[in-house]
This record gives C-alpha cells, structure tokens and sequence, in this order.
C-alpha cells in the first residue's frame, strides 16, 4: 500500500476542526497530525480533554504546544502599551492569538515535513486570511487545505455530518463557536450573525458569581502589570489573577462590530474581564504620568498596530519599529491604578505614582496658579491668538459665524 500524505491541521476541539479531521481521513486519505496551540486560556484538565477528542476522530497524532509566555511577550505587552481596543471595544482578544497560532503550525509542520496543512476557518471571517497569510509565508511551497471555507458549509451540515460519521458531541453547546485564551474569549452564534440580537447570558463563559462590589489594586512596572492588591506576580500570572477575580462579577462583556479583512461587516461576542481592566487602568496611569504629546502620538501609532495585528500583518518589519516606539514610551508608567468591581461592570477610582505629572506647586486646576501670573497668561493668549488674527483680518469676521 502507498503511504498516505501527511497533514497538519490547527486543531482547538470545537465544530469545525472535529469536521475537518473526518473529511480528511474520509474523503482525503490523508494521514491527520492534529496541533493544539495554547495561547492561555486552557487548563491542563481541558487540553487532555481535546487530545481525548482528537484521537477519538482518528488522527495519526496530537500534539499541544504552550505559547502563552511567547504570546505575552510578542503581543500582548504591546496591545496593553498602546491601549489597543479595536473601534475602543474589542481588546483582540482572538485576532492577536491567531498569528502565532498559525507561526507555530508552521514550524511543526516544517518538521513534520508534511504535504499539506489546514485550518478550519470559514470563507467569511478573518481567521482565514490570518492563517493563510501566515501559513504562504512561512510553508510558501505546501498546500493549505480549507475544507470549511471550500464547501460552504453551516454550523449544521457540520453537525450532520460528524453525525452521519459516529461522532458525538454536545450538540447545543456547538450552536455556539467558542475561542478562549488568555487575552480573552470570542463567543460566535445565530445572534451575532444579525445586527440586532443579543447573546444570552449563558452563551458565556464566565456567569455572575458576586452580587457585592470590592476593590482591587493593580501596580505596573513600565507599563507592564506586575502586581495585585500587594502581591509582586508576573504578567501572566496577573492577568490570570485579575481574570479570575472580574469573571465572577461577569464583566467584560461586550458584543463587537467591525470591518473585515475581506471587506465585510462581522459582529462577535467577548469576555475578556481582565484585559478590558488593565487597558483601562494602564490607560488611565499614563493621563497622570505622560506628556500631552506622548500621549498623542503613542494613540496613532497603537491604532496603526491594533490594525496591522488584526489583519494578520504582524510580520511587517514596520510592527518592529512600532513596538520599540511603545516600549520607550513606558519608562515612566509606573504606579499603582485602584479599581471598583461590582456585577457586570467595574470603575476606576485613581492612581499613585511616583511619576505622577499632576503635581499641585505648579497649579491646581480650575482652583490656583501658583507657577505663573495672570499677566503671564495674558500674554500667552494674545501669542497664542496671533495666527488666527491674522486669518480673520484678511478673510473677514464672516468666516468666523459660518
């Protein structure tokens, strides 16, 4: 007998990638090598649980790789710098993970030499593009097998399918697509596929657990979370932390609508209680500690990031050079942030730094001057109004009522 082709598929355990490994045994004679990529998010009891699954489907192999430290470092210290939350709602909490997904794929397929290599991404969304992208990057010369995006299918010829093949699965639980990991979990279903239904309360991840409000204090170091109420821990393990405290008030939840890579409008439900805080928090610590500028152009290039991130374009070298601007731009963001929690929402009540620029013998505001003179402003206004004078003395006082 010939030996059947190898291919690795990026398997998470869900509707999708369960298909796909039955099509390409069945339908492709090929030999499947499923990859589970753990950007956060997955406990040891549940990564077991998906090689369970997989090997239940018939592949050749399972593997899981653990890139959470790697995803911290390349990606989301940068997104927690440059304050990025995609049209400021959505903290990418799928779209960052994606690109390392796929890099990691890669790489194992690489050494796998394997003939092809797949992904489960529909033909709408932006995952194939991320995939792809990556994949023709980086395997130039192996083919990508899409076997969702090429048939069309729905959630439910899905269904009937692994059906038809003996599968079993917790069917009500697969109307729902369901990505978790450490910088947030998406939740995809019948509602966000229309522009005015809601996701149910039990669609998600976490459910209220607290009826009561309590703070919680988050010290950063340069920009980067390393502490909670006290306790020195790192970044990761902080998040986890944070992340753990916010879900049991179910906050974070959010439902957001964008532009697609291909050009489409999409909406996508979220929980990402710990990312949404830090942001804020971190956010709120550099008001106190950056300048006016700083501040300004950090904002245009972090946007130009998130973008470039969400697109699948991290490999960019011009992501290089933005994330060195973002990391210079932290030297001083340090500080202690205070933060209400209370059921489904959480407040910011304010910072302690020892960079703090809102320093009270200079001014306090709408209160005292005490570094300058009211003469001092007087001339400083007539300057300032200088230009614009000239403007309206040649163009006449009309401009100004238009």
């Amino acid at each position: 007998m010939a030996e059947k082709k190898k291919v690795v598929l990026a398997f998470s355990g869900g509707l999708d990638t369960s298909y796909c490994v039955k099509y390409l045994i069945h339908e492709m004679d090929l030999e499947v090598h499923s990859v589970l990529i753990n950007t956060g998010g997955f406990t040891a009891s549940e990564t077991e649980e998906t090689e369970r699954r997989a090997y239940d489907l018939g592949v050749t192999s399972h593997t899981t790789l653990d890139l959470e430290e790697e995803f911290y470092e390349r990606a989301i210290r940068y997104l927690v710098f440059g304050n990025v939350l995609k049209n400021n709602t959505y903290p990418l909490s799928v779209s960052a993970e994606r690109i390392f997904q796929a890099e990691a794929v890669a790489r194992f397929a690489a050494n796998l030499d394997a003939a092809y290599i797949a992904h489960g991404s529909t033909g709408a969304g932006n995952d194939q593009v991320r995939f792809d992208l990556i994949f023709q990057i980086l395997l130039p010369d192996t083919e990508i097998l899409t076997p969702i995006r090429d048939q069309k299918l729905s959630r439910q010829e899905e269904i009937e399918y692994l059906k038809e093949h003996g599968v079993s699965m917790n069917w009500e639980k697969a109307k729902y697509s369901i990505n978790k990991g450490l910088w947030g979990t998406s939740v995809g279903g019948a509602e966000t596929l229309t522009s005015d239904q809601d996701l149910p309360s039990d669609a998600y991840p976490s459910q209220l657990q607290k009826e009561d409000s309590t703070e919680v204090a988050l010290t950063f170091e340069k920009g980067e979370l390393t502490g909670i109420d006290g306790v020195s821990m790192a970044p990761v393990a902080a998040i986890k932390t944070l992340n753990e405290l916010a879900s049991a008030y179910a906050i974070g939840r959010d439902i957001h609508v964008g532009d697609t890579i291909i050009g489409i409008k999409g909406r996508v439900g979220f929980e990402a209680s710990a990312p949404l805080i830090i942001i804020k928090a971190h956010h709120l610590l550099e008001k106190h500690n950056l300048t006016k500028w700083q501040q300004h152009w950090k904002e245009q290039l972090a946007n130009w990031y998130g973008m470039m991130l969400h697109e699948g374009q991290y490999l960019d070298p011009v992501m290089r050079d933005i994330e060195k601007f973002l990391e210079s731009t932290q030297v001083h963001v340090t500080g202690t942030v205070t933060i209400s929690l209370s059921p489904y929402r959480f407040h910011l009540i304010g910072v302690r730094s020892e960079f703090d620029l809102m320093k009270s013998k200079f001014g306090e505001y709408g209160e005292m001057n005490k570094n300058w003179s009211g003469e001092d402003v007087r001339g400083f206004t007539k300057i300032l109004s200088n230009q614009l004078k000239i403007y309206y003395s040649v163009h006449g006082e009309k401009e100004a009522v238009k």
